[in-house]
């Protein structure tokens, strides 16, 4: 009996279960992506016109990104405790918004609904901070898989979220707003006490390879199957019984996963790593605070060394450096020296202030805005770019990007791996990959030829996935994890602002100007009537496209300066080992 209560704890504090816990709750925190379904039921219910929806959508890009309360509260409150916080804004937000759409509460002007669907959208950060900060420090060696794959759950939530929505089939669209309130607070309430650090770096096993093959498996069948459902969905009039059959087989999909952390808990090999485990937190901790003294010390030889110890042969000046440093450490026992504390360097745990004044961290940030802003452009409005090119049904392009953005999340964070791990090379470099491969999709976009807007649609999805899954594990890299949920909070303003650039002052401009022109040219009687000016061909947007092309390929400049500054850090973290190709 009392094994198998051990073996009951070590599941609940196994470190692939709260993985687990974060897939799932990612699976319902990309609620953000549902807007372009929800809205055309406030703007008919509430009467709003074109310009005044736009609001609402800055609003809710807005409320997605700005995560500094979100990334202040983990540091402050247990991880439950912000997630709550969260579910319950999430909560209060769309579901007041419901409640206007149905009639069940008052009208209110459109700057107070703004502030709904932001409060309500803002409870997305700190589901992805919560999920992204327990995992990243439980998994402190396979940071990029991780990120890659959390986040890539993130942005397939919104085609599950739908594939529910229809399953339950309501006879009203505004109850989509409903479940968008509900569903997701349900399902983080009834996880948020799993998501949690369990001192994940002393449960490295060397199964932990396979594992993530197993969970990488997972999101290859899962996004192949939902990309299957869809076309088949879209071609096909199906009845109710299939439609629930494909659900519940989704169900399976997401629930298959929780197979890890119950076979390396419920195993006799498991047993003995439990007992053995629950010594390894306090001798951990001697050791770290052994090891942060002797940092401290050590960072002294730098100021204290004469000048020419550097020039010296190997052999003398490691001596010369090693009797600096007991000379120092016996000088600060006895007080006679007081050590000084430095300023962090790349690798170590930096605030966000001291983020803030490297050039590294504002490399991240333009590349990020380059890259990442002209991808959320095309997502944003994909739908006018395919009807300008004579296609009708616009949402296969959405569930297709969706699916892509998926992919590059979780490919993003795999191949990004695979090049620190096995090459000790700086992690930005699959960046610089990801945005040469958008700056190719733009000009298949630009082109306008037969097929290019799949193709474009393929390479903008993978290439703006990928950005997510590396520039969370790149900066928890470079400037450590104690203020790593502030940092990516900050990083994730830069998407906002880059679709602002390209979408409001760039794309659509660009789209309105040629609008007029064609306009002109064919009837000014259209010109001058109430009817919304639209654009046809690919002259809408070739302009904005090769534009957006060149701005990559300076994010691709941008991140190669960033791999060339990073390169001692990246061969510091990861070059000691040799090749291997085992995530732990």
């Amino acid at each position: 009996m009392g094994g198998f209560k051990e073996r009951v704890t070590g599941f609940l504090n196994n470190r692939w279960l709260v993985f687990v816990a974060a897939m799932w709750i990612q699976s319902c925190a990309g609620i953000g992506y549902l807007f372009g379904s929800i809205s055309p039921v406030i703007k008919s219910s509430l009467g709003y016109n074109q310009r005044q929806l736009a609001s609402l959508g800055v609003a809710k890009d807005l409320g997605d990104s700005v995560g500094f309360l979100a990334g202040s509260l983990c540091e402050v409150l247990p991880l439950w405790g912000a997630l709550l916080v969260g579910a319950l804004q999430n909560l209060i937000g769309y579901g007041w918004v419901w409640l206007i759409v149905t009639g069940r509460a008052t009208a209110l002007p459109l700057w107070a609904m703004c502030i709904l669907i932001f409060v309500g959208n803002n409870g997305e950060t700190y589901f992805n901070t919560a999920a992204l900060v327990s995992c990243v420090q439980n998994f402190p060696k396979s940071r990029g898989p991780i990120v890659g794959i959390l986040k890539g759950f993130a942005g397939l939530s919104g085609a599950i979220l739908t594939q529910i929505y229809t399953m339950i089939h309501f006879p009203s669209h505004s109850s989509l707003i409903f479940m968008v309130a509900v569903g997701p607070t349900m399902v983080v309430i009834a996880l948020m006490f799993f998501i949690r650090p369990v001192r994940g770096h002393i449960q490295i096993r060397p199964s932990d390879g396979n594992s993530f093959t197993f969970v990488y498996s997972i999101c290859i069948l899962l996004a192949a199957y939902l990309m299957g459902v869809m076309l088949v969905e879209d071609l096909v009039d199906l009845n109710h019984t299939v439609i629930t059959i494909f659900t519940v087989i989704l169900f399976i999909l997401l629930i298959i996963p929780v197979a890890i952390p119950i076979s390396l808990s419920f195993c006799s090999e498991s047993n003995r790593d439990s007992a053995s485990k629950a010594l390894l937190p306090e001798a951990g901790k001697s050791e770290n605070s052994e090891q942060d003294g002797h940092e401290v010390i050590f960072s002294e030889v730098e100021d204290e060394k004469p000048k020419d110890v550097d020039s010296l042969p190997v052999s003398e000046r490691q001596k010369r450096i090693a009797q600096l440093q007991v000379k120092l450490a016996q000088a600060a026992a006895e007080g006679a020296v007081r050590i000084k504390r430095r300023r962090p360097h790349r690798g170590e745990d930096f605030t966000l202030t001291e983020a803030l004044m490297k050039a590294d961290f504002w490399l991240i940030f333009f590349s990020l805005l380059l890259g990442s802003g002209s991808g959320l452009t095309v997502i944003d409005n994909l739908g006018q770019m395919s009807q300008s090119q004579g296609y009708n049904n616009a949402h296969i392009f959405v569930s297709m990007i969706s699916i892509w953005n998926f992919l590059g999340r979780v490919g993003g964070g795999y191949f990004s791996e695979i090049v620190v791990k096995d090459y000790a090379y700086p992690r930005p470099v699959a960046m610089a990959v990801a945005q040469l491969v958008m700056a190719v999709g733009h000009v298949f976009f630009a082109a306008g030829w037969t097929g290019a807007m799949h193709i474009g649609t393929l390479l903008i999805g993978l290439g703006y996935g990928a950005h997510w899954a590396i520039v969370p594990a790149a900066a928890s890299e470079l400037f450590g994890l104690k203020k790593f949920g502030a940092l990516y909070n900050f990083l994730t303003l830069a998407n906002p602002a880059g679709s602002f650039v390209f979408s409001g002052l760039i794309a659509s401009r660009i789209y309105d100007y040629e609008a007029e022109r064609q306009a002109h040219g064919h009837n000014l009687g259209l010109f001058l009537s109430e009817e919304p000016l639209k654009c046809v061909g690919s002259v809408c947007y070739f302009l904005s496209s090769m534009i957006m092309s060149g701005f990559c390929i300076i994010a691709v400049i941008l991140s190669m300066i960033l791999v060339n500054r990073t390169k001692g850090v990246y061969t510091h973290l990861y070059g000691k080992r040799g090749p291997s190709s085992s995530l732990s």
